[in-house]
């Protein structure tokens, strides 16, 4: 929980505030961008709601806080509403899960609604309002995670859906030595006719994206939109294997044809065809400029 003894005096006046154990993930910036900016390399609330809707996304980013660092002065009667809100929907059978976890600085996972099971997309936190949810979406097959630094609850959620985990094995380490499924090719494998997890190593060795449907591609660490740059970027200064590798992968990765990016840190970014085909290569042009 929040503590307002501890509330940040760059907020503005009012029942929503941010304390000093904001560790300036963005998640609450970008998902709710009419309450919470960022001030001194924090988040703030820098307009308090206003409405019915401002103020559900506002306890929306609270829940999805990693660190509970959003926090209001009177105990929010309606938090229940926002637990009913996740997962939330993205687009089509496509939803954002919340409730983003300290293990993986602040990383958003995803759930595709499949048929014949559900796929989580990394790990949110593991907590009972967000289980029940998940449960009256149905079955989850797998659990597909696209690096080590963002698996979370991993363990938790295999061991209560019983799903199996999707990992490269070059990202394996003690915690991940359990999962199920470990890719060992460097050429992409076809999970399902809609579903292809391409090796894209450079922010990790055995870092991978998954492409559904080829629209909706789930990239981890490997690409993002950034706000500062207004355009898609990878994150040089946190590449912890290989940038040239990473290069080379995104390279490869735009031969892909899809329309919307949905990473774990960072920008989602939703374009046609074309308009994707040109963002990646000024992403891979600026990349090739850091080499």
């Amino acid at each position: 929980m929040a503590h307002l003894n501890q509330r940040r005096s760059q907020n503005v006046n009012g029942d929503f505030y941010v304390d000093t154990t904001c560790i300036d993930c963005d998640t609450c910036r970008w998902m709710t961008p009419e309450v919470f900016s960022r001030v001194d390399e924090q988040s703030a609330v820098y307009h308090q709601p206003t409405n019915d809707t401002e103020r559900l996304a506002a306890l929306e980013a609270l829940l999805a806080c990693p660190t509970s660092s959003i926090g209001t002065v009177e105990k929010p009667k309606d938090i229940k509403d926002a637990q009913q809100q996740f997962p939330i929907l993205v687009a089509e059978n496509v939803y954002h899960c919340g409730y983003h976890s300290e293990k993986s600085y602040g990383a958003a996972s995803y759930l595709i609604q499949l048929p014949e099971g559900n796929i989580l997309v990394d790990s949110p936190r593991f907590t009972p309002p967000l289980v029940k949810r998940l449960e009256e979406l149905g079955p989850i097959r797998y659990m597909y995670l696209t690096h080590k630094d963002d698996v979370a609850d991993h363990q938790k959620f295999a061991e209560h859906f019983q799903c199996d985990r999707i990992l490269h094995a070059d990202d394996i380490t003690a915690d991940t030595r359990n999962v199920e499924i470990q890719l060992t090719s460097s050429e992409p494998f076809t999970l399902t006719p809609d579903l292809l997890i391409i090796p894209v190593p450079g922010h990790t060795k055995g870092q991978t994206v998954l492409l559904y449907q080829n629209k909706f591609l789930f990239t981890g660490d490997h690409l993002a939109w950034s706000e500062g740059l207004h355009q898609l970027a990878a994150f040089h200064d946190f590449c912890w294997y290989s940038w040239s590798e990473q290069t080379k992968s995104m390279r490869n990765l735009a031969n892909y044809s899809f329309e919307w990016v949905l990473p774990g840190h960072g920008r989602r970014f939703h374009a046609d065809r074309e308009t994707m085909r040109q963002q990646m290569h000024k992403c891979i042009e600026l990349m090739e400029s850091l080499n």
